[in-house]
């Protein structure tokens, strides 16, 4: 797939998710390509003030369109309709390479042990040895494709084919804040305590969702991650000096 550029045409689907919901499919596989296609369709769709559509939510693959029924929207006597057809006008002349403001983001992760127990787990599925698991982890070219789950809470693809490895049979019920989960070349980092159906591979000292700050989400869609493995004294060193940074 080419990056999108400037009148890159892109094939693209469109679907009804529900009565007040439109997918914009552009793929049915994670790709980098794919992801920055995503964001800028949404930036196009957020620019052109969509009569009803109240939030738009690039995925891995897709745009979801949320929309209520409104006098302009229902014109043609279907919502749907209507907004399909805007989107085909928007998406026409093809789509533009969006300029976000992404940044690029080191996560310090200590991985294993009791940061990240299943690890060991993890190395024997894929038949590597902890510390190549952790070295391709680490050096894993890694892009924020969407926030979503719970807030602030990124979903991260994985382009290392290694970490196809499939979900839990069974779920855990409590996984803490800071952990860094893998399945199906996908990577979590969670915000607070949740529930999980991956493996947790790790965990990072930093908040990817705080209140106290003045931008409380960390990581936002397009941002590039590198991941940098710690040790547990520096994990602790880390997030006591972000407790007293919040503190103070």
């Amino acid at each position: 797939m080419p990056n999108p550029a400037k009148g890159f045409k892109p094939t693209y689907a469109i679907r009804s998710q529900g009565d007040r919901c439109i997918n914009v499919d552009f793929g049915d596989a994670i790709h980098p390509d794919t992801g920055r296609l995503c964001l800028s369709a949404s930036a196009i769709f957020r620019a052109a003030h969509l009569p009803g559509v109240f939030e738009i939510v690039p995925t891995y693959i897709s745009v979801a369109l949320h929309y209520v029924p409104t006098a302009d929207n229902m014109a043609n006597g279907c919502a749907y309709d209507t907004l399909s057809e805007r989107i085909h006008e928007l998406l026409k002349d093809g789509i533009p390479d969006f300029e976000q403001a992404s940044k690029s983001v080191e996560i310090p992760i200590c991985y294993g042990g009791t940061h990240g127990p299943d690890l060991l787990d993890i190395a024997k599925r894929i038949n590597l040895s902890p510390e190549e698991v952790i070295a391709r982890h680490s050096q894993s070219p890694a892009m924020v494709y969407m926030l979503g789950f719970a807030p602030g809470c990124p979903y991260i693809a994985l382009l290392d084919p290694v970490f196809a490895i499939p979900r839990r049979d069974t779920p855990v019920t409590a996984v803490p804040a800071g952990a860094v989960v893998v399945a199906n070349r996908q990577n979590m980092i969670y915000p607070s305590t949740l529930p999980c159906g991956w493996h947790i591979l790790g965990s990072t000292p930093l908040k990817m969702f705080d209140l106290e700050r003045s931008s409380p989400v960390l990581l936002s869609p397009g941002d590039h991650v590198a991941y940098r493995p710690i040790s547990s004294e520096e994990y602790d060193h880390l997030k006591h000096t972000q407790s007293l940074e919040v503190s103070a």
